[in-house]
């Protein structure tokens, strides 16, 4: 085989662009007709807040680059201002197109569901008479109007807030000419109202926006004063963290700090009213030092993700997924977890499993006499959760609780926070992290006495510890008493409370020291058996696919006669199809119902088959900077279980995207004869079928 040289830019995909096209699939879903209604409507505020989170996070750690240094960088080498440049293009693009999905499909769609938003010019009298009370009974004691001049500049705004440009003329009570006044809406009031069934146009699903209400009735705040115009606007920020590891004594506190000033970062982007005037705009561009790549002028609320609020208030299962009641594996019902667990590995599937089993799990340990350790990792979760009162439960029980909290897991803080302090009270031995690494691994070990003797119990995880999104998030969690992967889910335990050295672990790999090593030696490995003559076959079930050795790896592979299948849920920045580099290489995503999250790697290995599962993605942070597991599925049944469900997703045609080698992505549909195949909708059909 030739050489090649596979770091060349042309073979890689902007990761933050890739970024953007994995939002653009997200937004498909709020126009297919065949997703229920009430759910496209969804889809579209999941869109909302991804857009979000890559402006406060990857927008404005572009611009901070930018700032720096203006060079290329990255396996693709744009520089951060090709970036930024086509991140601008491509948002306004994806802005435009969802707010006539909204206007012209949804809110259209909704109306003849009996779902109303009412806009103001649409107002009968009894309702204007209704939401005017309404303003002045619910709204105006919580709003502070601003009028500015030249000693009054504009208040701090709050990120993603929802505030109000007002321009004014006249005079104020002190006889100063007046131009502009800004009015923040609190984030206690409801974007959404709900008119009285009454008072509808079609009963007890008519909604007014916020923004609506304070627009027909703010010149109520401005008494004497002309209002020559309304507008609403919102302000997205900076909201990385940032923290000296190397300077800061307590962790806690610092962040704390931080997320206060979090709030008002720097701004990276402004929304506003599609009509709002060119020197209003200007004028707000100035004082953020925005530009006009930084402005967005939407046509409806300026945050789309507030309509989640219809979603839970309406009552229309029609209109919604069909409810499903998540199973219970047969080998858990009615038994002992630990008995159940010492007769052999039990893997749990979630969503279509109930996630109800881990929290048994815990309980039970808390409350089990014999249970002498209980020791956790907890990324994200939330700090009234059962899991969390068991633990608290287990600690003022006086049995040794050790929890792994990772305080920075980003957007949960505040929560991880407060949950540290709540075990810290009642005893547990809590512990934050390792400095310049975060724990991302999902782990759990129990210590059991039984017949004089100690016994390891664990759960492993490719995904969180959180109730509420085990309903939403695919992940697999496996139980197990095996005695090596207890020995080395003990000795990562000890590393981290420790930052000692583990000892030889026998059965997992673990990053930042052996994960990223082995998955490369693994994909070597096909590669050397398939340039031999043999058979090489990789599939990964990963989040994202950054990591340019991995990549150069797979395209070695590929170039070798490996094929690979690659299911890559957002991020993908390998190109597949590049005629003498990655021909053998495809790469799908799937979008539906459940975000796909669960990591699963399957290597053919000359016939002896070799399946993994990880809480890691393919990312440069996963393989180096955080703490992450890898473990290999030995129990014959899971092991076919789990390659089952990858060629079910191999398989789908409906939810499935195939990207190309230009970085696009084709939606796939069944060929002619050929029926629908769905794997989400086909695991949901097996298991309500076994359960």
């Amino acid at each position: 085989m030739d050489t090649a040289n596979l770091s060349l830019p042309e073979y890689y995909i902007n990761r933050e662009l890739s970024r953007l096209a994995f939002n653009v699939r997200v937004l498909h879903q709020s126009k297919d007709t065949n997703v229920p209604l009430l759910e496209r409507l969804k889809f579209l505020c999941i869109c909302s807040t991804n857009q979000d989170e890559l402006f406060e996070i990857r927008v404005s750690n572009m611009q901070q680059r930018l700032e720096v240094s203006p060079a290329p960088f990255g396996p693709d080498n744009m520089t951060p201002a090709e970036v930024l440049k086509q991140i601008s293009s491509q948002t306004h693009e994806l802005v435009t197109e969802q707010y006539r999905i909204l206007n012209d499909d949804l809110i259209p769609a909704l109306a003849d569901e009996g779902i109303s938003f009412v806009r103001r010019y649409d107002w009968s009298e009894e309702q204007r008479a209704w939401l005017e009370n309404y303003f002045r009974t619910e709204i105006v004691p919580v709003l502070t109007p601003t009028t500015l001049d030249s000693t009054r500049p504009i208040p701090r705004i709050l990120n993603k807030s929802l505030n109000f440009i007002v321009s004014l003329r006249g005079r104020d009570a002190f006889g100063r000419n007046v131009r502009r006044a800004i009015v923040q809406a609190p984030r206690s009031l409801p974007r959404l109202i709900q008119l009285p069934p009454e008072l509808g146009d079609t009963g007890d699903s008519d909604f007014v926006f916020l923004s609506s209400v304070i627009h027909a009735f703010v010149d109520e705040l401005f008494t004497g004063l002309s209002i020559d115009g309304c507008y609403q606007f919102r302000v997205t920020r900076n909201s990385e963290l940032y923290v000296d590891n190397e300077e800061v004594g307590d962790l806690m506190r610092a962040l704390e700090g931080e997320l206060f000033e979090s709030r008002y970062g720097a701004a990276v982007r402004l929304e506003i009213a599609h009509d709002c005037t060119d020197d209003l705009c200007d004028f707000l561009l100035d004082h953020f030092k925005l530009t006009n790549d930084d402005l967005y002028r939407v046509e409806g609320p300026v945050n789309l993700n507030r309509l989640m609020a219809a979603y839970d208030m309406v009552d229309r299962v029609d209109l919604k997924d069909p409810p499903y009641t998540p199973g219970v594996p047969s080998q858990l019902v009615k038994a002992n977890p630990f008995d159940a667990i010492s007769k052999g590995d039990i893997l749990l599937h979630h969503p279509f499993d109930s996630f109800g089993p881990v929290m048994e799990f815990v309980y039970r340990a808390a409350n089990d006499p014999s249970v002498v350790a209980i020791k956790q990792t907890l990324y994200r979760t939330t700090p009234d959760s059962p899991l969390a009162e068991s633990l608290v439960s287990a600690a003022k029980a006086g049995k040794e609780v050790t929890v792994m909290i990772e305080l920075r897991a980003r957007f949960d803080e505040a929560a991880n926070i407060e949950l540290a302090n709540k075990l810290q009270e009642a005893g547990a031995h809590v512990v934050y992290g390792i400095v310049g690494h975060k724990t991302h691994c999902k782990m759990l070990l129990v210590v059991r006495r039984e017949n004089g003797q100690l016994k390891r119990y664990v759960h492993v995880s490719t995904g969180n510890y959180h109730p509420g999104t085990s309903r939403v998030y695919t992940d697999y969690g496996l139980f197990s008493a095996n005695e090596d992967l207890g020995h080395d889910i003990h000795e990562v335990f000890m590393q981290i409370t420790s930052l000692t050295k583990t000892a030889r672990l026998k059965r997992i790999y673990q990053s930042p020291f052996s994960l990223h090593k082995k998955l490369l030696k693994l994909i070597r490995r096909e590669a050397a058996t398939a340039s031999a003559g043999g058979t090489g076959h990789i599939i990964a079930k990963i989040n994202a696919l950054v990591e340019p050795e991995i990549i150069r790896a797979l395209y070695e592979a590929s170039r070798a006669g490996v094929i690979i299948d690659l299911i890559v849920r957002g991020i993908c920045c390998l190109r597949p199809g590049i005629p003498g580099i990655s021909d053998n290489i495809r790469v799908r995503s799937i979008v539906g119902r459940f975000l796909e999250h669960d990591r699963c790697y399957y290597f053919h290995n000359s016939g002896d088959e070799q399946v993994f599962c990880a809480s890691a993605d393919w990312m440069d942070r996963n393989f180096f900077s955080r703490i992450e597991i890898m473990y290999p599925i030995d129990d014959k049944k899971i092991k076919r279980r789990l390659l089952r469900n990858l060629d079910r997703y191999l398989a789908d045609n409906t939810n499935a995207w195939e990207l190309s080698a230009d970085g696009s992505y084709e939606l796939l549909e069944p060929d002619e004869g050929e029926a629908p195949s769905c794997a989400q909708i086909s695991l949901l059909e097996e298991y309500a079928e076994t359960s």
